[in-house]
């Protein structure tokens, strides 16, 4: 089948699913500019061991010099801006569409883009908690602002153990009740695009397994082969933001809850 084919058979897809799940990557994270974890590991912090930077361990043996750099990714992150697949998807919701969207990523983009149904199955890089369980300072304590702390880390609010970015590190579970919600969508779509991911990182890779076993079609979308190539309904070979806008954008407004 020839590429224009299989887009517009894949249009025709989206147009008929009643519940569609958009599970992302890296990979449209990085057509906003932002590097993956390990490609933002350059200059000064080139020296240093990843699961130094992201785990727990390495966290509490030197918190300051995990702080900062994850401050510095803060930082990166808050000058990029959403790009035209996650305004694609954010677009398609708007008009009425049931969109769960299902993300590994951490920058926040797709809130920024306007979706609303999204699921950070690896936490949110703008976000703080506490390191001993006292959980978001945002909400505890509405009227401090951890961000303009100067203190590498800033403390607790409530209890003064240090605060530590809200994303999943090295040999921690995922958020569980953000996984049972991702299980739950991926087991109600008619239709998941995979899009920007090699589908590697487990538990998070079970995911389009689990629709296409509960009879939902699984579309890849990659510049890139990826695992799941050969058990996808379809492969549309392109970025992200090349080919999400081609695909969402010109379908039809829904209405009476379709």
């Amino acid at each position: 089948m020839k590429r224009g084919d299989e887009l517009a058979e894949v249009r025709d897809w989206v147009r008929a699913a009643r519940r569609l799940v958009v599970f992302t990557g890296a990979g449209v994270s990085a057509e906003s500019g932002i590097p993956t974890f390990r490609d933002a590991l350059t200059g000064l912090w080139a020296r240093f061991d990843p699961e130094r930077l992201a785990s727990e361990a390495g966290f509490r043996a030197d918190p300051a010099l995990v702080w900062r750099w994850y401050a510095e990714r803060r930082a990166a992150i808050g000058q990029a801006q959403p790009n035209a697949a996650h305004r694609a998807i954010a677009e398609l919701e708007a008009r009425g569409a049931h969109v769960a969207v299902v993300t590994q990523n951490v920058d926040n983009l797709h809130r920024r883009a306007g979706s609303r149904e999204v699921l950070e199955l690896h936490g949110n890089i703008l976000r703080a908690r506490c390191l001993e369980g006292c959980g978001d300072p945002d909400r505890f304590a509405p009227g401090s602002d951890w961000r303009a702390d100067p203190r590498e880390p800033p403390p607790c609010p409530r209890c003064g153990a240090p605060l530590r970015p809200d994303v999943v590190w090295v040999g921690e579970l995922l958020p569980q009740a953000v996984f049972a919600r991702a299980e739950h969508e991926a087991l109600g779509c008619d239709l998941m695009l995979v899009v920007g991911t090699s589908a590697l990182v487990y538990p998070a890779a079970d995911l389009p397994a689990l629709a296409r076993d509960a009879g939902a079609r699984v579309v890849v979308v990659n510049p890139e082969e990826t695992p799941l190539d050969a058990r996808a309904a379809r492969v549309l070979r392109g970025k992200a933001a090349t080919i999400l806008p081609r695909l969402l954008d010109e379908l039809p407004e829904r209405t009476g809850g379709a």
